[in-house]
């Protein structure tokens, strides 16, 4: 009965131990909200034609640059490069400083890839 127990618990330790060895789960890679993912296919597709294949590669760039740039990162991105299309004052403010600079290139730049690996 002892030799039964010893089994199981190296049988147990040894399932705890491969499971810290699985790849990040689905749901962790995954965090694009699926809203954003849409928006991003929908004005994609509006620039390259509304087809099918445009459809086809429009997902294959959102999946690229999820997978290059986290989430927040993205919308920051986002964030300072539609604030900096804003005419005037205001939309200046948000074109030169480092912080915008530097995620808006990377952003463009998980574009980039994106394009590459898809288009």
């Amino acid at each position: 009965m002892t030799f039964l127990r010893s089994a199981r618990r190296l049988s147990l330790a040894l399932v705890a131990a491969a499971a810290a060895e699985l790849p990040v789960g689905a749901a962790e890679l995954n965090d694009y909200p699926t809203a954003a993912r849409a928006d991003y296919v929908f004005a994609c597709m509006k620039t390259n034609g509304d087809t099918r294949p445009a459809l086809e590669k429009c997902s294959c760039s959102i999946d690229a640059i999820a997978s290059i740039l986290p989430y927040d990162r993205y919308v920051a991105a986002e964030t300072f490069l539609s604030l900096s299309q804003v005419p005037g004052r205001f939309g200046t403010m948000f074109q030169s400083p480092e912080q915008a600079r530097a995620a808006i290139n990377e952003l463009r730049r998980a574009q980039a890839e994106g394009e590459v690996r898809c288009f």
